[in-house]
Parts: C-alpha cells; sequence; structure tokens
C-alpha cells in the first residue's frame, strides 16, 4: 500500500493510478483526513493545515449564513466525495452546497451519493493556502458542477463552469449581487478577529444589503 503521511498542507502527486487503487487508497482508516483528488490515473494527496480547516469552516459559515439572509434553500453535504468512475475522476471538496431545490429533494436523506444518478452539487469551496491543485477544476468541471469559490489566503475566485470549464467571475451566480472583493474583505479579518463576531458582522452586512 502506497504511504501516504504527509506534513500538513502538502501535496503529493501519484501518476499511473488506477480507480481500484485510488479507491483503496481512500478507504484505508488512517487517510481519512486527507484531500484525494482523482483524475484521469493522476492522485494528488494533500493533508490539510489548520489554516485550511479554519479558512474552509469560515467560508462554509458565510454560504449557510448568505442562504439564511436570501432565504435560499441549502443543504450542506461538507467534504463528501464526488466521483463518478465512467469519468475518471473524484475529489473531497472543502465543502459543498446544494442550492437548488430539485437537487435538494432528489438527495436529501441519502446516505450515499451517486452521482451517475444523482444531481451534483451547486456550489463547491476549495481552499489553497499554500500550494494550488492541478486537478480539482478538471474534476469538477467533469461532474458538471456550476460554481466554485476558490481561496488562497488572499484572493478569493469565484468561477463558473461554461463550455466544460471555469471562467472567473466578479458576481456569484447562486448568490446574485454577492461580489467576490466583499467577502474577500472579510475573510482578510478571519484571524484577527473572533469567529462569531465576524460571522455576525457579515451577516449585518448582508442585512444592509437588503435595506439599499
Amino acid at each position: 500500500m502506497v504511504s501516504t503521511y504527509l506534513p500538513s498542507e502538502q501535496r503529493v502527486k501519484l501518476s499511473g493510478i488506477s480507480w481500484d487503487t485510488y479507491q483503496s487508497i481512500k478507504a484505508e482508516p488512517e487517510n481519512r483526513n486527507l484531500r484525494l483528488t482523482y483524475y484521469r490515473g493522476v492522485l494528488e494527496i494533500m493533508a490539510p493545515s489548520p489554516e485550511h480547516e479554519y479558512y474552509k469552516k469560515v467560508i462554509g459559515r458565510f454560504v449557510e449564513t448568505l442562504a439564511e439572509e436570501f432565504v435560499i434553500s441549502l443543504y450542506p453535504l461538507g467534504s463528501i466525495t464526488l466521483e463518478r468512475e465512467d469519468l475518471v475522476s473524484g475529489a473531497e471538496p472543502d465543502e459543498c452546497f446544494y442550492l437548488t431545490l430539485s437537487k435538494i429533494r432528489a438527495v436529501k436523506g441519502k446516505k450515499r451519493i451517486d452521482l451517475n444518478q444523482d444531481p451534483a452539487p451547486d456550489l463547491v469551496v476549495e481552499v489553497d493556502i499554500t500550494s494550488r491543485s492541478r486537478y480539482r477544476e478538471q474534476v469538477y468541471a467533469a461532474l458538471q458542477i456550476p460554481e466554485v469559490w476558490r481561496y488562497d489566503g488572499q484572493t478569493l475566485t469565484l468561477l463558473s463552469l461554461s463550455d466544460e470549464r471555469y471562467v472567473a467571475i466578479a458576481q456569484s451566480i447562486v448568490f446574485p449581487k454577492i461580489e467576490a472583493k466583499a467577502i474577500e474583505l472579510f475573510l482578510r479579518q478571519a484571524m484577527e478577529k473572533d469567529y462569531l463576531a465576524l460571522v455576525g458582522e457579515f451577516r449585518q452586512w448582508l442585512r444592509s444589503l437588503s435595506l439599499q
């Protein structure tokens, strides 16, 4: 079995990995805290750092707050594995969300999501602090995930799927009127402010938008 011990926030790329080997590595109990990305025989393995985990938690909470304030249905599934053998692709996002009512109805309560028959999430969150994955966006494009939010510790980039590839957009499609730069300002304060205080300020900002 391939050794998958990694220091925090480091990535290892393995080539020539079969789908069955990827499934075996993923199933090992000691690998549950790793982020695996598999794309057409290439396997990326990343061990998240505390900073990575904190930012993903903050962004996830922001998404939930957006849904609350805009009264949008939301079904969060965290880092659930998203994969399809026929596409030879799979990944575990930092956070993922269903926001379309028809999709939520299709997957809610299921113990296992099968993307061969179930719809893909509407939004995926990715945090790349020290190194960026070369393959995750390709996996998400193959799985037809409409929108990806990527944060590198300084810049939040919103990506929308267009003609089987992602293009940067200034405003979110799943949350109209919300600009990347505005959320980014709050994220830059994440390591300095109290977590709940920051979420509270974000909520107040959202409410101020409804008054404009």
